[in-house]
């Protein structure tokens, strides 16, 4: 089994005016860090190039297509991919994602240490809405710039670990892990940028917002016996409150390392991946405890049907 050093790379808050190449800066500073702690592989924020703009209402096609990507990598990343090659450092990061047919996708990818791009993830549980909400505190507009991810939850064998991947609103959802750890996932990486207040319940506040991260994120990686990191995008954007609470867990649960700050921060945890054996192997050993002739309804079924 390998062990590695996992590096969480924590952004601060990226402002609407923020140039790509200057958050590319602080994202090489971080992986520089990371370097000099002997990190194997560093995961970055969902959306880590730009501002949170789904909370912008936008109408002209230009100014939505300027916050995607038609490329990866591209004149901005390049820098990135370079030094991480130098460094020998995989990297996973998110971004806004536009194909050359015209498609919307809110993706994270997954590179070698040789900064080649081995695995590709598109947001699959888009959160929000599609029109202005005059209901919300803020808007929260994913349905409307994104398309659901059409990519699936595949895992990639990279540098000798099964890592999967998945974004933000993905980590609330059993379904997500359950289908990454049916096919032997010991790593699971998670970009976010979570609101510190609920938009439609302002009394949810970052208290149980951090309670309700973690609790999904912790309970992922114990009913899968993988190490999961989600990692934040936080601080303050524009006025608009993004809560941190970066975490890197391993496969029994607990939490090896937490951010403190809202700010540009790492955090690192050593992961011996023969840890996700055990688990695997006696109370999560799907093979012999699964009972899928119950399960149909999962598959079957969207919305709550009460029959009783």
């Amino acid at each position: 089994m390998t062990v590695m050093k996992i590096a969480g790379a924590q952004l601060g808050a990226i402002q609407k005016a923020d140039s790509r190449e200057s958050v590319i800066k602080r994202m090489i500073a971080l992986l520089d860090e990371a370097a000099s702690k002997g990190a194997d592989l560093v995961v970055y924020p969902e959306l880590a190039l730009t501002t949170f703009f789904p909370r912008w209402y936008m109408e002209d096609q230009a100014e939505i297509d300027f916050w995607f990507e038609t490329e990866m990598p591209n004149a901005a990343t390049q820098p990135l991919f370079d030094r991480a090659r130098e460094l020998s450092i995989a990297i996973t990061f998110g971004y806004a994602e536009k194909t050359p047919d015209g498609h919307y996708y809110n993706t994270s990818i997954i590179t070698d240490r040789q900064a080649n791009i081995v695995g590709k993830y598109r947001k699959i549980h888009l959160p929000g809405h599609s029109e202005y909400d005059t209901e919300r505190a803020f808007q929260h507009l994913e349905k409307r710039y994104f398309e659901p991810g059409d990519l699936g939850f595949n895992v990639w064998r990279n540098e000798g670990v099964i890592m999967g991947m998945a974004i933000c609103n993905d980590r609330r959802w059993p379904e997500t892990f359950r289908c990454l750890g049916l096919q032997g996932v010991e790593l699971v990486t998670i970009g976010y940028n979570t609101p510190s207040v609920n938009a439609q319940m302002s009394a949810e506040g970052l208290e149980k917002r951090l309670f309700h991260s973690e609790l999904s994120l912790q309970a992922g990686a114990y009913q899968n016996a993988t190490y999961v990191a989600g990692i934040a995008k936080a601080g303050v954007e524009d006025g608009h409150p993004l809560m941190g609470g970066s975490i890197i867990v391993d496969p029994d649960g607990f939490i090896l390392a937490r951010a403190v700050t809202e700010e540009d921060e790492l955090i690192i945890a050593e992961c011996d991946f023969a840890k996700c054996d055990f688990g695997k192997k006696t109370i999560f050993d799907f093979e012999r405890h699964r009972r899928i002739e119950h399960y149909g309804r999962i598959t079957s079924q969207t919305g709550v049907i009460v029959e009783v």
